[in-house]
């Protein structure tokens, strides 16, 4: 590809595309994920990645495994979009003469990409986690509770009680990520769908850091000549080698990050202050190895996720379709 001519639409359609297919493939991973970050010490509902997938489709039907896909679907669009057309950009602006770029660039790159994408990362995953974690509630609440259907709609409110309290509540089945955005910009505006933005910064920006140089290295290796692609298969596997040794890189920071966007908390599940208390306090009373909760999921995620993204970016599917386009003359 041209290093004098970058296509942004075409940019911002293969990542789109490459985020749907991804998504679609790896979300029941990324759900198990979540709810094993979120258990705490003593109160274990799930063994293993396995034990939670078998766990959830038994309480919940194949669906459940889905829970939050919407509103991943929806926003991983942009999302992924703008990481990709991001790195590329800044790698473009800081090439000279089109030269190599160094691997210090190449982590500035990947910077500046980390740090464009939680704008739209921070909503996506504030949402996608609530849903995501409803189950493993319901799952820890030995005694269901039977309401009547006004009460049910009365349970509605939780969100504006959950996050400033952390007491004990019912989990609603039926809420929706509309409902909970409505219900977080009505209490807390704008900002309460950014509760944290630090932690997702400290996640997405070291992981673009680690994966777009690391990334651009591996794929390097696999072309035949210095003027060339490299095969299809091979950008595959530079996506998914890169994605997952960055993901499990920075797995300490997403714990944290799930731990920071769970609104509702099950019984005496611990309530945290910013990152450097949510830290001092998964240390104090989990250990180290808490950080760790959810690494092999979330490389499980990120590896095919990232490969099949490059896959979409490299093969130019966005180049195709605005090439074919009759919109476009």
């Amino acid at each position: 590809m041209s290093q004098q001519q970058i296509s942004l639409p075409a940019k911002l359609i293969n990542g789109g595309i490459a985020g749907i297919v991804g998504v679609t493939c790896v979300f029941p991973i990324d759900l198990a994920k979540t709810r094993l970050q979120n258990q705490r010490q003593g109160q274990q509902i799930y063994k293993s990645m396995m034990d939670c997938l078998v766990k959830t489709v038994r309480s919940e039907g194949y669906f459940g495994m889905y829970r939050g896909a919407a509103v991943n679907l929806t926003l991983v669009t942009p999302e992924k979009a703008i990481k990709l057309a991001a790195n590329d950009f800044f790698r473009h602006h800081l090439a000279k003469d089109g030269k190599r770029l160094t691997v210090f660039k190449e982590m500035l790159a990947g910077c500046g990409a980390g740090t464009c994408q939680v704008v739209i990362t921070t909503p996506m995953e504030m949402l996608k986690i609530q849903l995501q974690d409803a189950g493993r509630l319901s799952a820890q609440q030995q005694k269901p509770v039977m309401m009547s259907p006004t009460k049910l709609v009365a349970t509605n409110t939780v969100l504006s009680r959950a996050y400033n309290s952390g007491t004990v509540v019912s989990v609603p089945r039926a809420v929706s990520a509309t409902q909970i955005a409505k219900e977080l910009l009505r209490t807390q505006g704008v900002q309460g769908l950014y509760k944290g933005l630090g932690a997702t910064l400290m996640r997405d920006v070291p992981f673009s850091v680690v994966y777009f140089p690391l990334f651009a290295n591996l794929n390097r290796l696999g072309k035949p000549c210095p003027g060339e692609s490299s095969p299809f298969y091979w950008a595959f596997l530079s996506g998914c080698v890169a994605g997952s040794t960055a993901a499990v890189a920075v797995n300490p920071c997403d714990v944290v990050k799930t731990r920071l966007q769970s609104l509702n908390k099950g019984s005496n599940e611990e309530t945290y202050n910013g990152v450097v208390d949510c830290v001092s306090k998964i240390m104090r009373k989990e250990g180290p190895s808490a950080f760790l909760k959810g690494a092999g999921c979330r490389a499980l995620v990120i590896a095919p996720l990232f490969g099949i993204a490059q896959v979409m970016y490299f093969v130019g599917v966005g180049e195709y379709i605005l090439d074919n386009s009759p919109l476009i003359g």
